[in-house]
């Protein structure tokens, strides 16, 4: 399996937990709004996450395999989702809370950081073992 391969399971896995650490927060916490925002925008980033991912993955095969670059990476479609999320938020108010909706979509950007960190330390650790 390809570096790119691994890293891919690791951060949905990682965004996963977090969905399922929200359900529990939505569920067992006395504050529903809260959870329920960053539950929406964490689905949300899930989505583009694997969307960046899989034309990611595509886009390098065209290019792999052509040499030159076709398509985008999706990132209209990403932004729409974002916009549509916000909107959702903004219209069911008493559900959900516009700042933790923005957070919870932004949540992917920190597991592909937090990830890059991790791996990053285990590499220099591996690399140079004291």
């Amino acid at each position: 399996m390809s570096d790119f391969e691994n890293m891919i399971i690791r951060q949905r896995k990682w965004m996963l937990y977090l969905l399922a650490v929200l359900v529990l927060g939505t569920v067992f916490t006395s504050h529903p709004r809260i959870f329920n925002s960053l539950l929406l925008g964490a689905s949300v980033s899930f989505y583009n996450l694997w969307l960046l991912q899989h034309k990611t993955n595509a886009f390098g095969k065209t290019v792999a395999e052509t040499g030159k670059a076709r398509g985008g990476l999706g990132t209209f479609s990403r932004l729409a989702a974002s916009i549509l999320a916000v909107l959702i938020a903004l219209r069911f108010e008493e559900t959900f809370h516009i700042i933790a909706v923005v957070i919870g979509i932004v949540s992917s950007y920190f597991i592909m950081a937090l990830d890059g960190i991790v791996q990053f330390i285990k590499h220099n650790k591996s690399k140079n073992p004291q």
